[in-house]
């Protein structure tokens, strides 16, 4: 992908304002897709009779705390960021923001194999790629990302393990103060991440000009062998993680 040509994006940084209404957008967007990929996977499991397993959280409640933080938290959305949104949207800008965002949004939920993930994982994928698209600066993706894996990985064991003390009866003040403090924080976040989300129609890309003008951008960007080669692939690993894991 390297040496295909690329945009340089124009910088433009973000006060401290904007964004924590960006990981508050970031964060009821992950809790919506959450609740789709959950619904989805619960009308799968009904119509085959079977549990469907969540296999990166899983994966979180079984490791260790320091593996989900290095691994899941910090590791994992650099290189994500680096290559779901610096060198593909580099690369695909010039066909237009909107074809931008939906391929970055798009392989990016497919990246991750399994239907609970994949829903959360397109939106969150989207808006990534237009807050890159806004600042010309891959950081602040990656800022975005690396807070929602740190409640999603380490946080929430936290929450886990003083909501276990609660339902065994042998919790401390600190445990019912820590859940009722999270469970705040989680509301306000959700109230400021709605009200983003219905400001986003104002959030226009004026400084994204196309140069490419494709007939039929979706056609021309989805139907090609490297692509279908790329969405079998993930969608195998979807039918594996769904019906076989």
């Amino acid at each position: 992908m390297k040496k295909l040509e690329h945009e340089k994006l124009e910088k433009d940084a973000l006060n401290i304002t904007t964004f924590l209404l960006y990981f508050c957008i970031s964060f009821t967007l992950m809790i919506i897709g959450n609740m789709i990929g959950l619904a989805v996977t619960a009308l799968i499991g009904t119509a085959i009779q079977s549990d469907i397993a969540n296999p990166i959280q899983n994966l979180i409640n079984s490791s260790d705390i320091m593996l989900n933080l290095i691994i899941i938290s910090i590791i994992g959305p650099i290189f994500e960021e680096l290559i779901f949104r610096k060198l593909l949207v580099d690369r695909t800008i010039k066909y237009g923001a909107k074809i931008s965002i939906i391929l970055s949004a798009t392989l990016f939920g497919l990246m991750h194999g399994n239907l609970n993930q994949f829903f959360y994982a397109f939106l969150l994928g989207g808006f990534f790629a237009y807050v890159y698209m806004k600042t010309g600066k891959i950081i602040y993706p990656i800022l975005l990302h690396i807070s929602l894996n740190l409640m999603g990985s380490v946080l929430s064991l936290f929450v886990i393990e003083s909501a276990d003390a609660l339902t065994q009866g042998a919790y401390t003040s600190f445990d019912i103060g820590f859940i009722l403090i999270y469970v705040l924080i989680l509301i306000l976040v959700m109230i400021f991440g709605l009200y983003g989300l219905t400001q986003y129609k104002k959030a226009k890309l004026t400084k994204i000009k196309t140069k490419i003008e494709l007939t039929n951008p979706i056609r021309t960007a989805f139907i090609n062998y490297g692509m279908a080669c790329y969405i079998g692939f993930t969608i195998l690993l979807i039918i594996y993680s769904t019906f076989i894991l």
